[in-house]
């Protein structure tokens, strides 16, 4: 299972010479496993993953764990929704309120796109999740609702060897003092128990973080004692501040990691990472 990262930022894309090692696309994540592809988020990432695809692949699925604009703002400009003959399919968080095909198209619309979704030359199968289980060709993937306003889920992808753990907007602690607790009562435990890599929300600063609970985001301090309380072996720190430069994303991460000393492996991940879990190259 190889994963690659095309978007990392959170909230809103921040290009600029500042940012040119860990990226400014937001989040977007492809998962490749034999002839199998998931990519994880529509963010801005998302239109270079269209364009860039293998052009042998001919169906792909799309799992979104919500649907906030930076996790759908590149989907008008994912180039195989303008190719029939390539089958996409959009999966994402179920609700009692409204039908994600009707959320969709609130995107797909003006004044916010030009391109209704009925009048995309591909026609997306659309599959509403909750708390679920399915397979997408030899991946065995669950879906859980996790702490971040607004429906949303994680995933757990396993491909019967190894297991990699998404959780890009993410609250697990909700302002509590006494966090890491009982995993019973820590949402996303289960998502992330045991995973080879974890790729999650560090957004603040400790400091940071107190005048922002309740906002659906983790700090960097939270995320390794979330990873550490999971068993995780190695985190992927995502969702960077939009206003957070190379040199300030290093200073923080340097901070949290003397200061919490993980004893697995923690980095801060970049728009362009490469993650070889092994099996079914």
């Amino acid at each position: 299972m190889i994963i690659k990262v095309w978007g990392c930022r959170g909230s809103l894309p921040s290009p600029g010479p500042e940012n040119i090692i860990y990226g400014g696309n937001t989040s977007c994540v492809q998962v490749l496993y034999k002839d199998t592809c998931v990519i994880l988020d529509g963010g801005s990432g998302i239109q270079r993953l269209g364009k860039f695809l293998n052009p042998k692949i001919k169906e792909v699925h799309i799992l979104l764990t919500h649907l906030h604009i930076d996790h759908t703002m590149g989907l008008g400009f994912f180039q195989p929704l303008y190719h029939p003959d390539i089958t996409v399919h959009l999966w994402g968080p179920s609700t009692a309120v409204e039908p994600l095909l009707h959320r969709l198209r609130r995107y797909f619309s003006p004044p916010l796109f030009p391109v209704r979704m009925n009048e995309l030359p591909n026609h997306p199968v659309i599959h509403e999740i909750d708390n679920s289980e399915f397979m997408i060709g030899e991946l065995k993937i669950k879906s859980e609702y996790i702490c971040h306003p607004g429906p949303t889920l994680g995933f757990r992808i396993d491909d019967g060897e190894c297991v990699f753990t998404y959780l890009p907007d993410h609250e697990p602690f909700l302002g509590s003092a006494n966090f890491p607790y009982d995993p019973e009562w820590t949402s996303g435990f289960e998502l992330a128990r045991n995973a080879d890599l974890l790729l999650h929300d560090g957004e603040y600063t400790e400091e940071e973080y107190k005048g922002k609970i309740g906002w659906g985001h983790s700090s960097i301090d939270g995320a390794i004692d979330f990873g550490r309380l999971c068993g995780v072996r190695k985190m992927g720190i995502f969702h960077h501040d939009p206003l957070n430069s190379d040199e300030k994303l290093e200073e923080i991460f340097k901070q949290s990691m003397e200061f919490k000393d993980p004893q697995f492996i923690v980095e801060l991940c970049k728009e362009g990472s490469v993650y070889n879990l092994g099996g079914g190259e």
